[in-house]
Formats: structure tokens, C-alpha cells, sequence
């Protein structure tokens, strides 16, 4: 039987601590949520590996689903500078594996997922290992979750082409959105911060993530 506990204290010392994710916070929270309760029971083993995780094959036109690698999630976390006070919407919950680490250094937690299946599969295991400060609704998640906010923190979980003004919409004055724009190796993950009425993005460094589903841009029309 693995030792999970093991793999964990591994995984926050060899992927995180060496690649600059200094906050005590965020190794914390890594330390603490059991990333092998968020996946299938054939990936169990492999939790703590250096990779992406699937977490649902591609079904009905729609495209396989991960658990982020620790590394670059750890670092887009870091990122987002996450409070106590903070009330946090996060766009593709997946199976709940961020919604819980988000839920260890935030108030609360919006989790907005767009299949059904996932949502209630997060639902069922962030309440039984006692994550009660987190929702996992169902919706769109290019639409993110309007009934709700503003939100202090929106946290894309994947990469996005560009990020729609109805999310931007959503948050606080003086709230700031993180998400990784653009694919493959020259995406950047990216800060938005929204002052007033307007927002501001700033570029920090580049992350290479899969994509969250449904925020591909529009065809333009060529002539």
C-alpha cells in the first residue's frame, strides 16, 4: 500500500519548494489536501507524480479532463495572493482537488464546473473530507458564476485564449482574476485587476497548462 502522506511531503519539497513557491500558506495547503481522494482509483497510485493527472476521459465531443501538475498550479496559487477574507470563484472545478486548496486559504469558494458528472463527484468528496467552505454548482464556465459575486478572487483552473468581460464583470473593485492566456509553452499566466470600472492585466511568466474547456475564441470572418 502507498504511503500517501510520504508522496505528498515528497511532492511539496521536490516540485513546489524547487520551482520558487516560497509562500508557507500555499506549501501548506498543498501539505494538507489529499490530491489521491480527487482521482479515479486507477490513477491513485500516480497522484503525486510530476504531471498532469486525468481525471475523465474526452466523452461527447468534449475534451479530456486533468488535475493540473503541482508545480505550475502551486505557482498560479501563489500568484493569486489569496486572503482569508477572500471570497474566491473558481472557473472548472473538476473533481474538486484546487476547490480544496483554494478552500484552505480563502473565506469561501464558488466552483463552477460544466460536467454534471464532475461537479457531483467534487461535491460528494470535498464533503466528506469536511471542506465546508467550498459550493460546487453546476454552469457554463465561460459564463463563471454571476449569482454570487464579486468575487475578491477569480481563479481559472487551465489555460484560456482570452478571458470574457462577463467574468471580468464579476469581480470586486480592487479584485484581481488569475488565469493562464494563450497555449503551449508561450502562454503567460496572467494577473487582471479591476479598478473602478476598467481592468489592467500584467503578464508574470510562462506556464504550459491543458485547457479549460469553452473558452476558445470566436472564428473572425476573413475575407
Amino acid at each position: 500500500m502507498m504511503d500517501f502522506d510520504t508522496a505528498r511531503a515528497k511532492m511539496v519539497d521536490s516540485q513546489l519548494r524547487t520551482t520558487d513557491v516560497t509562500s508557507h500558506s500555499v506549501l501548506n495547503a498543498f501539505w494538507a489536501v489529499p490530491r489521491e481522494a480527487f482521482v479515479p482509483a486507477g490513477v491513485k497510485q500516480i497522484a503525486y507524480a510530476d504531471e498532469d493527472l486525468q481525471i475523465c476521459p474526452a466523452k461527447d465531443g468534449r475534451p479530456a479532463r486533468y488535475i493540473m501538475k503541482a508545480s505550475p498550479l502551486a505557482k498560479l496559487i501563489q500568484l493569486a495572493a489569496i486572503t482569508k477574507e477572500d471570497v474566491v470563484l473558481e472557473i472548472g472545478g473538476g473533481s474538486g482537488y484546487v476547490s480544496a486548496i483554494l478552500s484552505e486559504l480563502a473565506a469561501s469558494v464558488v466552483s463552477v464546473e460544466s460536467d454534471e458528472e464532475l461537479a457531483a463527484s467534487a461535491t460528494e468528496t470535498l464533503s466528506a473530507l469536511g471542506y465546508s467552505n467550498v459550493a460546487t454548482v453546476s454552469g457554463d464556465l465561460q459564463k463563471g458564476y454571476a449569482g454570487e459575486a464579486p468575487y475578491d478572487l477569480i481563479f481559472i483552473n487551465g489555460s484560456v485564449e482570452d478571458v470574457p468581460a462577463v467574468v471580468l464583470d464579476q469581480l470586486s473593485d480592487g479584485g484581481r482574476l488569475v488565469a493562464v492566456v494563450g497555449y503551449g509553452n508561450s502562454a503567460k499566466a496572467t494577473v487582471y485587476r479591476r479598478d473602478g470600472k476598467g481592468t489592467s492585466s500584467t503578464p508574470f511568466f510562462n506556464a504550459s497548462v491543458k485547457p479549460v474547456p469553452g473558452f476558445a475564441k470566436a472564428s473572425e470572418f476573413v475575407f
